[in-house]
């Protein structure tokens, strides 16, 4: 990933709330599991560590986080990780709803080109 990417995906994390907070338990199997379960339908999300009681730094829990589910790990600022894998799948599908979204908008200017029209000639 290039550094233009990872800025990139630094500023849309920006305005985005921490989804999962990790603790005293630290890094667990069912940790790892909701974590991949997310990524099914969000491809970028912040994990908040919770300083006082985590048993490793941040930084640690980011590297563990980051072998076991094959993320990237853009940003580790104080107890905050910030983590990204693509889904390609959901990719697909936004495409897609975006295609339907201008198709759609495409039909309804033309329904109101036709409309206009016959309302000119109509008179």
């Amino acid at each position: 990933m290039t550094s233009k990417e990872r800025a990139k995906l630094r500023a849309e994390a920006n305005g985005l709330d921490p989804i999962f907070q990790i603790g005293k338990e630290g890094v667990t199997d069912a940790v790892i599991a909701q974590i991949e379960d997310t990524f099914n339908t969000r491809e970028l999300f912040k994990i908040k560590v919770h300083l006082e009681s985590a048993p490793e730094s941040p930084k640690e829990i980011a590297q563990k986080l980051s072998e076991a589910t094959g993320c990237d790990v853009i940003q580790v600022i104080g107890g905050t990780i910030v983590v990204f894998r693509i889904n390609l799948i959901l990719r697909q599908k936004e495409a897609e709803k975006k295609k339907r979204l201008k198709e759609k908008a495409r039909k309804e200017a033309l329904e109101r080109r036709t409309e206009r029209t016959r309302n000119k000639y109509s008179r």
